[in-house]
């Protein structure tokens, strides 16, 4: 029983693309998890069918979708609509684990992002799960990222939270000189390993062309555990 959490430095910088590489990439039972969507209707594709667009995983799970594109809790106080507690989210995701090789979780926004009314982020949810546990990390790739990465990793560590490492979440092809920098430097800094690159544009792929990419573009440490029946 493994539980991936991803979240990011910031909004937009590829966690549902990495969600849906990595759910691409493992072998066995894989679920996926959203805690909080927000800027869609009720009727409008949200990250879990993008990430069912280019895997074809159809285990997914949505907490609470919210209209405004706001962080959960703004958005839910503008819409007048209680939240979930996080510790509903946390239940939710162990009994998931209870029957699945991996389950794949994706935060919304970064990792201090209110998601209940209390304020609970993604960390607090983190620490109340009871299955194993580690935190992906999505980063940009240019200029500002070692500075972002590095708070994140410092916010995960001061609490106590297991990393597995960091996924650049848009590679270009033709990286300028800080993006070629910051590769290098990013686990340099951090002291956290950069298990993969995505590649700009992997979003838009055919579905077959996706998953039969997907584990390339990660490190073999990573791949080896996602086609392992090993925890992380």
């Amino acid at each position: 029983m493994t539980v991936l959490i991803v979240t990011g430095t910031d909004t937009g910088v590829g966690k549902t693309v990495v969600t849906a590489a990595l759910a691409a990439a493992a072998s066995g039972s894989v679920a996926v998890m959203k805690p909080a969507q927000t800027g869609v209707t009720a009727d409008e594709p949200g990250d879990l069918q993008d990430v069912q667009r280019l895997t074809g995983l159809t285990d997914l799970h949505e907490g609470i979708r919210l209209l405004d594109p706001l962080a959960p809790t703004t958005a839910g106080r503008r819409q007048g609509l209680a939240l979930p507690p996080v510790d509903t989210h946390a239940k939710a995701v162990d009994d998931l684990a209870a029957e699945r090789d991996l389950v794949l979780v994706e935060g919304a926004g970064g990792l201090l992002v209110g998601l209940d009314e209390d304020g609970h982020d993604l960390a607090d949810l983190a620490a109340l799960l009871t299955v194993p546990f580690a935190f992906v990390v999505v980063c940009r790739s240019g200029l500002g990222t070692l500075n972002h990465t590095g708070l994140t990793v410092e916010a995960l560590r001061t609490r106590g939270l297991p990393i597995a490492g960091l996924v650049i979440g848009s590679w270009p092809d033709e990286p300028d000189l800080a993006e070629q920098c910051n590769a290098d430097d990013l686990p340099a800094t951090t002291g956290v390993p950069v298990l993969g690159r995505v590649p700009a544009g992997a979003g838009q792929l055919d579905r077959d062309v996706f998953r039969s990419e997907a584990a390339n573009w990660f490190t073999g440490a990573i791949t080896a555990r996602l086609t392992s029946t090993d925890t992380l």
